[in-house]
């Protein structure tokens, strides 16, 4: 069992679907946490171990306060553009504060999927943004770690239910994913940011690699729904290094739990 750190431990996007469980086991391990939030403390957001600090990373507002005497800053905080700029923000405020141990959740993929036209960027962006915030995070002169995980299952049940929701689902042709929970990714993040910084460490994603019509196939059927399916084709150097796999790490499938395992504890609605 790891020792709590006498100095608080500071988490970007601690309210979002990654934030929230790396919150939740920081805390439970004892040890202080405090939470960048765009917006200001209110009563239902107490919580015994957590301290919430309003700030804006995209405005630059807020950041010092919230970095002073940390010893460790998780950054989960991301967006599909802007996340270069909010490193940077994040960043000059950790070296003003001292040298705390940064550590950074980006995407596999993050350097092998070419975000350059208009039309990548629409889709892909969020490629692009994660690395400019590692460029960002990996020059800092901080001591570092970066992690890459693969797409969350929870992000995926986003796109199948949007997806389900049209009378045909139109599902990109050959796009492949290999999708991990976010509860797995948080233990991993959690013992990088109590470890020593390690740099760009070895990728994490899912024990399975899908089509995408598959994914959302499975979700459908785990709901008890049927939907017509046509094949949609994506044109540009991003959509062909996805067909081509750059999101995938297959030698990296240390994620246990299944997609199917993922969908199975919500019972089926006709």
């Amino acid at each position: 069992m790891t020792t709590p750190t006498t100095s608080p431990i500071l988490v970007t996007g601690g309210t979002g679907t990654l934030g929230r469980l790396v919150v939740a086991r920081l805390v439970e391990a004892g040890h202080a946490v405090r939470v960048l939030s765009r917006r200001p403390a209110t009563a239902g957001d107490d919580r015994p171990g957590v301290e919430l600090v309003a700030g804006d990373l995209a405005a630059d507002q807020g950041i010092d306060a919230a970095v002073a005497n940390v010893g460790v800053i998780l950054h989960l905080a991301g967006t599909s553009k802007g996340d270069g700029d909010k490193a940077r923000s994040l960043v000059q405020a950790a070296r003003r504060a001292g040298s705390p141990h940064l550590v950074h959740i980006s995407v596999v993929g993050a350097d092998r999927v070419p975000v350059t036209p208009a039309v990548d960027r629409a889709m892909f962006g969020y490629f692009a943004s994660k690395l400019d915030a590692e460029r960002e995070v990996a020059g800092s002169g901080l001591p570092w770690t970066t992690l890459r995980a693969t797409q969350f299952h929870e992000l995926v049940l986003r796109v199948a239910e949007g997806l389900a929701r049209l009378p045909v689902v139109p599902v990109p042709s050959g796009f492949r994913f290999q999708p991990i929970a976010a509860a797995e990714v948080a233990d991993r993040l959690v013992d990088l940011a109590l470890g020593a910084p390690a740099g760009l460490v070895p990728d994490v994603a899912g024990p399975e690699v899908r089509r995408l019509d598959d994914l959302v196939r499975a979700y459908l059927r785990s709901r008890g729904k049927r939907r017509p399916f046509v094949p949609m084709p994506v044109f540009g150097g991003a959509a062909r290094a996805v067909r081509d796999g750059a999101i995938l790490a297959p030698d990296r499938a240390v994620g246990r739990q299944t997609w199917d395992e993922f969908l199975a504890p919500v019972p089926a609605t006709v």
